[in-house]
């Protein structure tokens, strides 16, 4: 496969980058700081520098013309405030949807988070308040698209731990827990391959299932005779 991934140097894309690349897939990973390059390189992708906060349309559209797929795994990180939430959380995914719509690919997974779009529990701050509702609304963004095969996929509290290859994968809600970035890297290049697994939000945790069982169970049964 062909993948683009938005937000390229994150924890999980470059996990994720180094998982298809070992497999023989082709990544792209877009970056804003031309300084991260080598990172992703080191993964097998290759790195292009695109500032999804002030690229033009068609220059994105540009870079993910001929893939299979796009992760968006791109988010305004700790110590930004409510306008990068908003900036980066929603405009960027609206962005990188409306590339792939535009250059006619039709696989769109998207990194979100659990709560999206809900009320956040009292006391978590603007800045929290800010990246739940952006991320809310770049989910609502992704459902109103027919020319997208979109995934939404909410990772509950991530950690660095060793991958464990067990999860619980389903449609919210799941309850809340952690899941290490490992396991959401090794869960998202199954739902890639998953193709008949579309359209759906789903959270994760870490959990009993093994990884590849959690994502069959999620695939149409077949018809009967």
């Amino acid at each position: 496969m062909n993948i683009v991934i938005a937000g390229g140097h994150g924890k999980i894309a470059l996990r994720l980058s180094r998982l298809l690349t070992a497999r023989g897939d082709t990544v792209l990973g877009l970056i804003r700081n031309p300084d991260h390059a080598g990172d992703v390189r080191a993964t097998g992708a290759g790195p292009v520098v695109c500032d999804l906060e002030s690229a033009d349309p068609a220059e994105v559209a540009g870079h993910v013309t001929g893939a299979d797929a796009v992760v968006f795994a791109a988010g305004a990180g700790p110590g930004s405030g409510t306008a990068r939430k908003d900036t980066v959380d929603r405009a960027a995914s609206v962005l990188m949807a409306d590339a792939a719509e535009s250059a006619g690919v039709r696989g769109f997974l998207q990194i979100s988070a659990m709560g999206a779009g809900e009320p956040s529990p009292p006391g978590r701050g603007d800045v929290w308040d800010a990246y739940i509702r952006a991320k809310g609304e770049a989910e609502d963004d992704l459902r109103r698209r027919d020319a997208l095969d979109w995934l939404i996929l909410r990772p509950g509290r991530l950690t660095d731990d060793p991958p464990t290859g067990l999860v619980t994968l389903a449609e919210p809600p799941i309850g809340h827990d952690v899941v290490t970035r490992d396991d959401v890297a090794a869960v998202i290049v199954a739902l890639l391959d998953a193709s008949d697994v579309r359209r759906r939000t789903l959270d994760l945790l870490n959990g009993p299932t093994r990884i590849e069982d959690a994502v069959a169970s999620l695939r149409p049964a077949l018809g009967g005779g």
